[in-house]
């Protein structure tokens, strides 16, 4: 009976300290937040660019391939600066042709444009692209760093 009252209470305490654990606030970390440009709801403004399908067809395998490597390389080359924070293609079909979309570290439509535009597949025509400013965590450019130790290879 002594037994069964001590394993009660062991497993009460540990269920207890694990909800406490769970439902504790995390401290709030200035230092952070004012380096992520972090309003004090933590979300900051970026811009949203769709990647659709443009009026450009290449039915050529190999210079299409070269232009999608040109493509993975910019992206590559723009999360590296901290321009992209998200980029990524849509698995289904559409009504709206979207292909894929970027989610930009910047406030400004038309410095996103200017980022976008670094791109070969849309200045081949492959890709057109409309822009939206969006309202998210600012803490959503952390991410690509832990993706990087989750992927074992990168297109």
């Amino acid at each position: 009976m002594k037994a069964k009252i001590i394993l009660v209470l062991s497993l009460f305490t540990a269920t207890f300290s694990l909800a406490q654990k769970t439902t504790e606030k995390p401290t709030f970390n200035q230092k952070l937040a004012t380096e992520l440009g972090a309003d004090k709801y933590g979300m900051k403004p970026y811009v949203i660019v769709m990647l659709t399908t443009g009026p450009t067809k290449i039915d050529d395998k190999t210079k299409m391939g070269e232009l999608m490597k040109g493509h993975l390389g910019n992206i590559g080359k723009l999360a590296n600066e901290g321009k992209i924070v998200v980029a990524g293609p849509f698995l289904e079909q559409n009504k709206e042709n979207y292909r894929g979309m970027f989610i930009f570290n910047t406030k400004s439509k038309e410095e996103a444009e200017q980022w976008v535009k670094t791109d070969p597949a849309v200045l081949a025509g492959v890709f057109s692209y409309e822009i939206f400013p969006w309202y998210g965590s600012a803490a959503l450019p952390m991410y690509l760093k832990h993706h990087a130790e989750i992927a074992q290879e990168n297109p």
